[in-house]
């Protein structure tokens, strides 16, 4: 049996991987000797849930104390940009949403509940999502096309009370800085020294190139369909750059503020032209283009000595593991599971909604994904570090008390909460 059949017949099967249950055991719930009743019914609900409610209207943050907000997340999704798939709409979206949810609860114990949309409009999500926020405890953005969806979440964030985290940007950024930094350990190569090309200006590529430059990278280059992007670059319409794969011509766009912040603070050299021309005598790869097989092994021979792949695209990786090797990658990371060193935001979105759950902060700045980022680098001592073990299994039991602990510990030292 292929994958495709087994992973069909399951779903199939299963018809849906979560399910609502109740905490509320049902042997007595509904017996009503006494003047009360021994059972709980009328405790659960009326007539005894309404001195709950009463209290709540008067101070609406003991709903975190009177009911599952403190635990519950929702997962929001307008199915325009799922995994490589592309825009196949809420519905396509669901099940992996779903699966989102399942480990969610197995790996931090929080409870997710996907809600797939058919809105599309900026305004329309925004509005969605803000209208919601008594009901949950947290808000996870994934899988909104870009720029959209950066714009959705910078206005989330500052005009929500609770915490909106976007998986593709934030969570991405952190395990692939984990997973660079131990790489960087382990070739003796220095931050400071390191030169990164990062292939796709998305939301993930947006965020990697961030948390990269918050950590003091000493160059970065990013790609998008057009090219490398640099100062300037948009300005001019009568010289568009070439695709990043080479194919097509794209005309010049309307000026993307994510792109013009990603030209004023990367490419000092401001290197024009495609990825065969980037990568050359470049130190790192990192791919979020959604495009299989956009690198090949002659563009890795033009890199410095052991270089450093991380093909992250999903299901199809800028290139394959082996053949990557075999054109001079010293280390090589994907984002699929069936590859050593499975650099994908599952490892660590679980346990970092966890600490936003139970430490109820806001938001996370790139200072405090970069202290998880070490946080979680640091689980692999230098004995078991290895070209093909760079970062910790994805139910690794020491991620989530050592991301919890790193967020706290962050903001307790800024003073942001107390102790």
């Amino acid at each position: 049996m292929t994958l495709k059949e087994d992973a069909l017949n399951l779903h199939r099967i299963l018809r849906g991987k979560i399910e609502i249950s109740s905490r509320i055991s049902s042997d007595n719930i509904f017996e009503t000797e006494g003047e009360y009743g021994k059972g709980t019914l009328s405790s659960i609900y009326t007539p005894g849930v309404a001195f709950v409610s009463e209290e709540i209207s008067k101070d609406r943050n003991l709903a975190y104390e009177y009911t599952s907000k403190w635990n519950t997340i929702a997962i929001v999704c307008d199915g325009t940009r799922v995994l490589g798939l592309g825009n196949i709409g809420p519905e396509g979206a669901l099940p992996v949403m779903e699966g989102k949810s399942v480990l969610f609860k197995t790996l931090a114990n929080v409870n997710a509940f996907p809600l797939c949309i058919s809105l599309r409009g900026k305004e329309e999500i925004i509005s969605f999502v803000k209208s919601i926020e008594p009901s949950f405890g947290a808000i996870n953005i994934e899988d909104i096309e870009s720029p959209k969806v950066l714009e959705i979440v910078e206005i989330l964030q500052r005009e929500m009370s609770i915490p909106v985290f976007h998986d593709d940007r934030h969570g991405t950024a952190v395990i692939t800085m984990a997973a660079l930094l131990n790489a960087l350990r382990l070739l003796n190569k220095r931050i400071e020294e390191t030169n990164v090309v990062i292939a796709g200006a998305g939301s993930a590529g947006y965020g990697i190139f961030k948390i990269l430059n918050k950590a003091r990278f000493k160059d970065i280059i990013v790609l998008d369909k057009r090219g490398a992007i640099y100062e300037g670059r948009d300005t001019n319409n009568n010289n568009p750059s070439p695709r990043v794969s080479n194919k097509a011509q794209y005309p010049v766009p309307k000026i993307n503020p994510f792109k013009k912040e990603i030209a004023l603070n990367s490419n000092k050299r401001k290197i024009k032209g495609d990825i065969t021309t980037a990568i050359k005598e470049a130190d790192v790869f990192i791919g979020t283009s959604g495009i299989g097989n956009l690198l090949d092994a002659n563009m890795i021979k033009t890199m410095n000595k052991n270089p450093i792949i991380f093909a992250l695209s999903n299901p199809a990786p800028e290139i394959l593991p082996l053949e990557a090797v075999r054109a001079g990658a010293a280390i090589v990371g994907t984002g699929r599971s069936d590859f050593p060193n499975q650099i994908n935001n599952a490892v660590v979105f679980p346990a970092i909604f966890r600490a936003l759950l139970d430490l109820r902060i806001k938001n996370l700045d790139e200072d405090i994904l970069i202290a998880v980022s070490k946080s979680i680098a640091d689980l692999i001592d230098i004995k078991h570090l290895s070209k093909t073990y760079i970062i910790p299994k994805i139910n690794d039991p020491r991620i989530l008390p050592v991301v919890t602990k790193s967020v706290k510990d962050y903001i307790v030292n800024r003073k942001l909460i107390n102790p």
